[in-house]
């Protein structure tokens, strides 16, 4: 039996969503009989919990303090030294993570680990011979100037992340690498590298069509995603209502999802203001202006993606593979780390986007994506054409030939 340690990163869900998405396939390259071990904490630990076919594995691997957007900068910083609500100082978490993670390499003796977001696992593996893969979309961000003091930080990622026996990009190959900014590789690192492409959805299996779908269907609307972990959830949604109250948002049509498992969330807003479910505006015809929900099924998700005429997203590199290459959707971007305004800014430059660090600029971006249309549809069929969403399978491949030799 072959034993794969995956050590996956919990703040936020894209780390997550790629190994979910490499598991469904290593199955077709691997041809020993596999026992995946998954460790990582919550709120992902109790995803991996629902999947009776992993081994699962509580680590305390260390995280940043929410904020109001996202990670708090000025907390996550005083952390390094001091507890901060309810966190150890973080030199004893680091600590103390990697003492979980080396009884764990010990007591498993892994033939192969996949680490996705988890640098120091990568030092693990080395030291016990172990080869090890990282996923990543980004090793030394480039930092604006409001962040120059966090420079020592990104090295010393950079440092760790080095260490993995191969270094796996989920982005397509160079000149279509939207998280170029974020990688910046040293020439002595290069040689470890591949970009093996985005780990994109499988095809979805057409189902009949929700109640959803049919009242979306020939309108048009754009598509707002909520997505991340909680503080970078809220953020959104907060940014997202301001937006919604200025004037020219009255009469322009969305589709809002929450990424959070909650029905109640579901709920249609009329043009007359009042609140309806989604079977009610259905049945009644509304001339609705929002739409709120919880979850999306990937079947839905898949309609809103291909029916809307952009997407409104905060620049996770997850998200923006899927409306970028797969749907060839322009995108209004608002950042909420340095991650995802690099990557927007490389957008930018390209046409296949807009990138917005204001309510109003997000209005502008609309408005220009509409007035302009052609040129993003001219940019987006260029990029689509060269996108690589085959990463989970180059992936798989290359775990394979690791293991066989």
């Amino acid at each position: 039996m072959i034993k794969i340690g995956e050590f996956v990163y919990p703040w936020g869900n894209g780390h997550y969503t790629r190994m979910m998405r490499l598991n469904a396939v290593l199955g077709e390259y691997i041809r020993q009989e596999i026992q995946i071990h998954v460790a990582t904490k919550p709120p992902i630990y109790e995803k991996i919990l629902a999947h009776d076919q992993y081994v699962p594995h509580p680590v305390s691997m260390p995280t940043p303090i929410d904020g109001q957007f996202g990670p708090s900068i000025q907390l996550s910083l005083l952390n390094l030294l001091l507890p901060v609500e309810g966190n150890p100082p973080l030199i004893r978490q680091i600590a103390h993570y990697l003492r979980e993670e080396g009884m764990l390499y010990d007591k498993e003796k892994f033939d192969l680990v996949i680490n996705d977001g988890d640098m120091g696992s990568n030092i693990l593996a080395q030291r016990r011979c172990i080869p090890s893969i990282f996923v990543t979309n980004q090793f030394r961000p480039r930092l604006w100037l409001s962040r120059f003091y966090l420079y020592p930080a990104a090295r010393f990622v950079a440092a760790q992340i080095a260490h993995a026996t191969r270094i796996l990009v989920a982005d397509s190959a160079p000149p279509y690498t939207m998280c170029e900014y974020n990688l910046n590789f040293p020439e002595d690192v290069q040689k470890k590298v591949t970009y093996v492409g985005h780990f994109t959805s499988r095809a979805v299996p057409r189902e009949a069509p929700t109640d959803l779908e049919k009242l979306i269907a020939d309108t048009t609307f754009g598509y707002w995603m909520r997505t991340g972990n909680r503080s970078t959830n809220d953020g959104t949604g907060s940014r997202y209502r301001e937006i919604f109250a200025m004037p020219e948002m009255s009469g322009e049509r969305r589709v809002v999802s929450h990424a959070r498992n909650d029905p109640s969330i579901d709920s249609v807003t009329g043009k007359d203001g009042r609140r309806y479910t989604i079977a009610e505006a259905l049945e009644r015809k509304v001339d609705w202006i929002q739409i709120d929900v919880g979850f999306l099924s990937e079947c839905e998700k898949k309609t809103v993606l291909d029916g809307c005429q952009y997407a409104v997203v905060n620049g996770s590199h997850t998200v923006l593979g899927e409306v970028l290459g797969e749907a060839s959707k322009p995108v209004i971007g608002m950042p909420i780390y340095d991650e995802h305004t690099n990557q927007l800014r490389w957008i930018q430059e390209r046409s296949l986007g807009v990138l917005a660090e204001s309510p109003k600029q997000a209005v502008e971006g609309i408005q220009k994506i509409q007035s302009r249309y052609d040129k993003f549809e001219e940019a987006l069929e260029d990029f689509t054409a060269n996108f690589d969403g085959n990463g989970a399978h180059n992936t798989a491949r290359m775990a394979a030939e690791m293991l066989d030799q």
